[in-house]
């Protein structure tokens, strides 16, 4: 059932973020004056809508995404460009310049998105991402700033007589605890370790580890301070002294926000970077015997999975869960955020460049004392708009197969 909860808690947070998305290219559009026929959550048959002044509102079946109609994205064809190819039909091209043309017809013309000034165009276009940005900046803050990180602090949760075991007779492998066998126990607080304050458990474990011989720890226990002489053991590569810390939640500071904040869009901006090698190692471990590896990208389906195992984890505070499906959402928007920002169409940064190209335009015409060439033609796009909806397709094909066949698992 955990695991269920999981999996539907991915799908809400997936709708409302694109849900989310939508409106930040659809607020900027209507307070700019464009014509808005359709905001749609999904994609399929419609299951509901109702019609609000000029826009239709509704919800389709697969809800798995969503858009925001936006009419008049493309501009007429200026004189001299060519609108048929060699049999005579209307280039690809020309027919989306058609269909924004039938879009603003009923007295819309005026309300083309294409007659907005670039800067309004690139408010309108960058509001979805930005709006994602923003709900993962929120997210984060919640994370860090109202409920914080599980910190190890320099109360003693437990002093096992024997290391790495709860039996009370000790052996070879599991030796007896000089942390125990000098007096330390559960609910001690270390306030000194040879001389040197201990303010953090990191202290502890830095001056375990630098520590040469027999050890002086000064403890608070119960508002008393004692001494104990002990000397830490190395186990493997490590010095022990036998001591568990105790956890407490800690809230953390805007700098570390703005520090898991940053890690969380380099980390994605990376992973888009490489995107077309990572999908072409996912695509070969899929078809060989090659195993998946556990860093690879994910689908949908895959975030799924991950997020439906994180509620199943019983090990773990209900509190922790939640907080964990919280960060898995905040990288969500932040993917969302970085994907859309890539420069082609049909993605969001497709129609920003197209934006700064005529604004580049534009300002250069003006510079050097031409006429205002007007609108850029992005219809001209539409060919690789499409050559890129179609790899996109593979792409997500490709990664849910894989999240089937060979998922990553966190079990």
């Amino acid at each position: 059932m955990s695991y269920l909860i999981g999996i539907l808690a991915t799908v809400v947070a997936l709708i409302i973020s694109v849900a989310l998305h939508e409106l930040g290219h659809m607020i900027p559009a209507k307070k700019f004056g464009v014509y808005v026929p359709q905001y749609m959550v999904g994609f399929g048959p419609t299951l509901f809508s109702k019609q609000v002044g000029e826009t239709e509102y509704g919800v389709k079946a697969i809800l798995l995404g969503g858009y925001v109609r936006l009419a008049g994205m493309f501009a007429p064809a200026r004189p001299g460009t060519k609108l048929t190819n060699r049999k005579g039909q209307p280039t690809l091209a020309q027919e989306a310049r058609e269909a924004s043309a039938q879009e603003l017809e009923g007295g819309h013309e005026a309300q083309a998105f294409y007659r907005l000034s670039v800067p309004k165009k690139l408010t309108v276009m960058l509001g979805g991402p930005v709006t994602n940005l923003l709900l993962s900046l929120l997210i984060f803050a919640v994370i860090v700033l109202g409920f914080g990180f599980n910190t190890p602090t320099t109360t003693l949760e437990s002093v096992p007589k024997c290391i790495g075991s709860t039996e009370e007779t000790c052996s070879t492998e599991n030796p007896a605890s000089p942390a125990y066998e000098a007096g330390l126990r559960a609910g001690d607080r270390v306030v000194a370790w040879n001389g040197e304050q201990t303010e953090s458990w990191q202290d502890v474990v830095s001056a375990i580890e630098t520590s040469e011989g027999a050890s002086q720890v000064l403890v608070d226990r119960e508002g008393t301070t004692h001494e104990f002489e002990l000397t830490p053991i190395t186990v493997g590569e490590r010095k022990i002294a036998g001591i568990v810390s105790r956890v407490e939640r800690e809230r953390g500071s805007l700098a570390d926000w703005g520090s898991i904040s940053w890690q969380a869009f380099a980390g994605t901006a990376g992973v888009v970077m490489a995107l077309p090698s990572a999908v072409w190692d996912v695509t070969v471990q899929l078809f060989t015997e090659e195993p998946r590896d556990p860093n690879s990208v994910l689908s949908v389906v895959g975030v799924g999975r991950i997020a439906g195992e994180v509620s199943a984890e019983t090990d773990v505070s209900l509190l922790d869960r939640v907080l964990m499906l919280l960060s898995l959402w905040g990288s969500l928007n932040m993917a969302l955020f970085v994907f859309n920002l890539i420069p082609l169409p049909p993605l969001d940064g497709g129609h920003v460049a197209g934006a700064i190209w005529e604004g580049l335009r534009r300002s250069f015409n003006r510079l050097v004392g031409r006429p205002d060439p007007g609108a850029a033609d992005t219809a001209r796009l539409v060919p690789l708009s499409y050559t890129v909806f179609a790899l996109l397709m593979v792409m997500t094909v490709i990664l849910i197969a894989a999240d089937i066949v060979k998922p990553i698992s966190l079990i």
